[in-house]
């Protein structure tokens, strides 16, 4: 009795602390609380006590604040102050640059669902939509990728005017400007479709409506700058460019040696006060053309003239700067991985410039650095991940036509489980991109600059567009590595390593940035702690540090406990009001992650402090965690308001799986290496208390996602979507169109391929050639004259898609590929086989095929012809799988065949379409047949003397011609 009293005593006690921090309780008031509780279950069991009086020894501490500070607050001040390392006011700047959205509420472990239901799905406006119809599909008929990489090594005079003319330029600038000042999502719907295209002029296109004067100006210029500049940068006038990088400055942007001096000066023949200019910039996009040039440097003013002698370092400034200004020298072009947009260097030394064409004037010297983490974040949101989407949907609907058109082993390749494990993987990452963007341009189109998102966003979108497009190479094989005018893969292969170097190279990004900053932006309290710990009034900063150090403690148990419990109850039921059936589970595991990355994140914070800057493995790590629950939020939203289709939610299923088993490899990978092994162990244990849930697709999803991939219209309606997000066309003679019209081509005659492909791979056709199949199953009536047109037509479309450019020994000019399957070339592709086999078995006394089938012919029963799959000769069933006869006569599969014996002779004399494709195929055959009619000499039983030149599939030459 007790025992039992005092095991009940404890466990109410431990309830009581969770239940304290579960509802967040303040320090007073929970402290009361948990004295109360220690008291009263003395009664129950003194013993007790062994555990009410450390709880109640640390209440008083709590509650009395000179204790408190003296025990608690300063030496934990003292700690962190020595432990976090001091800031420059450059990386002050930039991490309390940007504002944040919804990646704060996953960072914080406690997600608002109510606020995510309430974001505006983004759609394009009328006029938006109007651009995208007319002026973006006219500049996407004008773009010849091959030929501007290859040929012209630069975009056409006629493409170029139209980009200006229309607008493509100041797509961000407000209308007052003569700008069309596009919403966020339409600027990278915008850029996609381009990018389809000509990833050249879409990169063409993209920097002035990202990092870019237009943008500085807009949100720092002065009015007279404004008024001097934007006009001209909408209607294309002008040309702009940013210098921010340099020999000595790449993703350290922040150590540009690049410098302005505060001088007096000439300018327009007056003496005014300046600066003096030395600068060394390169790979700096559309510098060879630009006519204005945004720079970024240090600035110095070591004489006092702006009149504080105190100051003399000012910091990063921006500055814009006319192409034709005295002493610029716009260098030559680079050549960036082969893609010929314009990109070079701009230098300049002892070049002067009066102070007014600082960036929003002297009031802002010094807040360069602020101003460029704000703007290229959005340029990060937008511009990369646009035409990473891009070409991630463009790859989808290529590879996907591909894998359906093309066959090896008699069957599709997209049939092959090797194949499907990349074409999944393919269809999942394609979906969560276009899932991805759409979230992140929602954000972006309610204002603000969330620069943690929109870091997210490049890295991710870079990386996964990597991952589509290798896998896309590894699918088409030898078709997407010779290179042509025909290879619909080699660009945006090629141009990876543009997308993945460009607006902060991809490992800076994941290992510093995204938690680094995340940190700062989206903590509750840990940017005003790091303020408070460097501030030089420690007296003041000691009390509001006690104030916030407590409210920080609450806020790291409270999402300790909902991850533990959590744990074992599988999550927070809290959801968006549109959820489903299918969702739902989701909604639960990212509350139960998020409770545990807010955990797992105050930890690393709190035991690691300044040195968790340097490790950026474990910073990479909690990247993926916090980035992948944006991911799997985004995937939600777009599945909610997408098709929901059977296939579609196949899609949403592979892409949410692979974020939650990328999360919680995440974890475990930091846990496994957080130095601190006693609190990893902690950690991990509350936030996986049975260990590993989540397990990446399953093979059987992959081969249900594999065989979507290859579908179209109202068994994919998500390949139907992409179609309106892309250049989409299916003209025979274009880069994309021409596996599109071999892949549209083969939808429509699928049944009629699929069982004459089966037959011919059961022998039941003789000859060699595709053509002897077709004329031996014509001949013999298995299909009608029209039927074998389409036939020889679409395997002429087929062949051609699959065919590889050839070059002349120089490799400067693509040759013409000639087609031996067309229509008017198939003649020429008939062989003698079947009459010398047919001589053959006559000269020996052999039966011949066709007698050795009338011979087992049973008259006594129905001797009608089964066709398709219920014809025992034809043993493949639509999944490429082997089928016994006894399989093979279910209702569904013998009315879905084609049956060869049903025709209206009387009908289809009377149909053009059947004319004219009966008779432009008989007459190329009777032109054949003819040549050796005279020379054919039928016996009775059906045999011939072979002639000069034997014609393949005749035992009555005079007979064949007569019936065709």
């Amino acid at each position: 009795m007790v025992i039992g009293l005092f095991i009940l005593a404890i466990i109410i006690q431990l309830a009581m602390v969770l239940t304290i921090f579960l509802l967040s309780l303040s320090r007073v008031t929970g402290s009361v609380v948990a004295i109360i509780i220690v008291i009263a279950t003395t009664l129950l069991s003194p013993w007790s006590l062994i555990l009410g009086v450390p709880i109640a020894l640390l209440c008083l501490v709590l509650l009395i604040t000179p204790l408190r500070q003296s025990l608690v607050t300063k030496p934990v001040y003292k700690a962190l102050g020595s432990a976090m390392p001091s800031m420059s006011d450059t990386e002050r700047e930039a991490l309390d640059s940007g504002t944040s959205w919804w990646e704060k509420e996953l960072f914080m472990g406690a997600p608002d669902w109510g606020t995510f239901a309430t974001y505006p799905y983004p759609e394009l406006s009328a006029e938006e939509q109007s651009f995208m119809d007319g002026e973006v599909e006219m500049l996407c008929t004008m773009l010849d990728e091959w030929k501007i990489q290859h040929e012209d090594k630069e975009l056409s005079p006629q493409a170029w005017q139209f980009i200006k003319a229309n607008g493509f330029l100041g797509l961000i600038i407000p209308k007052e400007f003569g700008g069309l000042d596009f919403s966020s999502y339409a600027q990278s719907r915008i850029m996609s479709k381009i990018a389809s295209r000509s990833p050249t002029a879409a990169v063409t296109c993209m920097v002035p409506n990202s990092l870019g004067p237009g943008e500085l100006l807009m949100h720092y210029g002065t009015d007279e700058q404004k008024q001097r500049w934007l006009p001209g940068l909408a209607k294309g006038d002008e040309i702009p460019c940013f210098g921010l990088t340099g020999p000595e400055a790449g993703s350290d942007a922040g150590a540009i040696p690049d410098t302005g001096v505060v001088c007096y000066g000439i300018h327009e023949g007056q003496q005014v006060l300046g600066l003096r200019m030395n600068f060394s910039k390169r790979w700096i996009t559309l510098a060879p053309i630009a006519t204005v040039v945004g720079l970024a440097f240090k600035m110095h003013d070591p004489e006092g003239l702006l009149g504080n002698s105190e100051k003399t370092d000012y910091g990063i400034t921006c500055a814009l700067i006319p192409a034709s200004h005295e002493g610029v020298i716009i260098g030559p072009r680079h050549n960036p991985i082969g893609s010929p947009f314009m990109n070079g260097t701009v230098d300049g030394k002892d070049v002067f410039i009066p102070l007014d064409y600082i960036i929003g004037g002297v009031e802002n010297a010094g807040r360069g650095w602020r101003m460029l983490m704000e703007c290229l974040g959005v340029g990060r949101g937008i511009s990369l991940p646009a035409l990473s989407t891009s070409a991630s949907e463009m790859t989808y609907l290529s590879v996907g036509a591909f894998a359906k058109v093309r066959e090896q082993f008699k069957i599709s390749i997209g049939k092959f489980e090797g194949i499907q494990d990349a074409t999944s993987r393919m269809a999942s990452n394609t979906y969560m991109l276009e899932a991805f963007r759409h979230l992140v341009t929602c954000g972006l189109n309610q204002g603000g600059t969330p620069s943690v998102m929109t870091a997210m966003a490049k890295y991710y979108a870079t990386e996964t567009m990597r991952s589509v497009v290798n896998d896309g190479m590894d699918v088409v094989g030898g078709r997407a590595v010779q290179m042509g005018p025909r290879n619909f893969l080699a660009t945006p292969y090629q141009a990876i390593p543009v997308s993945i170097t460009v607006e902060g190279a991809n490992i800076l990004t994941r290992s510093l940035m995204i938690f680094g900053q995340g940190a700062m932006r989206c903590h509750p309290y840990l940017f005003d702690e790091l303020q408070l710990l460097q501030s030089e009034d420690k007296s003041n900063a000691l009390k509001e540090f006690d104030v916030l150090f407590f409210k920080h403690l609450g806020y790291t148990f409270n999402r300790g406990a909902k991850a533990f419990v959590a744990g074992y109850v599988g999550g927070s039921g809290n959801a968006p009001s549109f959820v489903d059936s299918f969702t739902r589970p989701y909604y639960k595991h990212i509350n139960r992650l998020s409770a545990g990355f807010a955990l797992t994140a105050d930890m690393a914070l709190g035991l690691l402090a300044g040195d968790l800057k340097r490790k950026e493995m474990l910073s990479g790590r909690l990247a993926d965690i916090h980035s992948h629950l944006f991911i799997a939020t985004a995937i939600l939203q777009f599945y909610e308001n997408g098709s929901k289709s059977k296939s579609e939610r196949l899609h949403a299923e592979v892409a949410l799986q692979n974020s939650l088993y990328t999360i919680q490899e995440a974890f475990l990978s930091f846990f496994d290496n957080f130095p601190n092994r006693m609190a990893a162990k902690l950690v991990g244990f509350v936030t996986f208390p049975t260990g590993r849930i989540f397990t990446p697709p399953s093979d059987e999803l992959k081969r249900q996602l594999g065989d979507t991939f290859m579908d179209d219209f109202e068994t994919n309606p998500f390949r139907d979507y992409l179609k309106t997000m892309v250049y989409y066309n299916t003209e025979e003679d274009d880069v994309t169109g021409r596996m599109e019209h071999a892949y549209q081509t083969l939808i429509h005659i699928e049944p009629l391929w699929q069982k004459f492909k089966k037959a011919e791979h059961k022998d039941s056709f003789e000859g060699l050639t595709f053509e002897d199949h077709v004329v031996y199953a014509s001949q013999n009536e298995d299909i009608t004259e029209e039927e074998a047109e389409v036939l020889i037509q679409y395997n002429a479309i087929r062949f051609d898609s699959l065919l590889t450019d050839v070059f002349d020994k120089h490799l400067s000019q693509a040759q013409e590929r000639s087609n031996p399957h067309t229509l008017d070339n198939a003649v020429q592709q008939l062989t003698d086989y079947a009459q010398l086999k047919h001589n053959a078995q006559a000269k020996h006394g052999v039966a011949t095929d066709n007698e050795v089938v009338e011979d087992n012919v049973d008259t006594s029963q129905n001797t009608d012809e089964q066709t398709g799959d219920a014809n025992p000769n034809h043993g493949y069933e639509n999944d490429g799988d082997v089928a016994m006869v006894s399989e093979q006569n279910t209702t569904e599969e013998t009315g879905t065949q084609t049956d060869f014996n049903e025709s209206d002779p009387d009908t289809e004399a009377l149909d053009p379409r059947y004319r004219d494709a009966e008779s432009h195929l008989s007459e190329r055959m009777s032109n054949n047949h003819s040549r050796h009619t005279a020379s054919s000499n039928t016996t009775d039983e059906g045999l011939s003397e072979m002639p000069e030149k034997p014609q393949p599939h005749q035992e009555n030459v005079q007979q064949d011609t007569d019936k065709i």
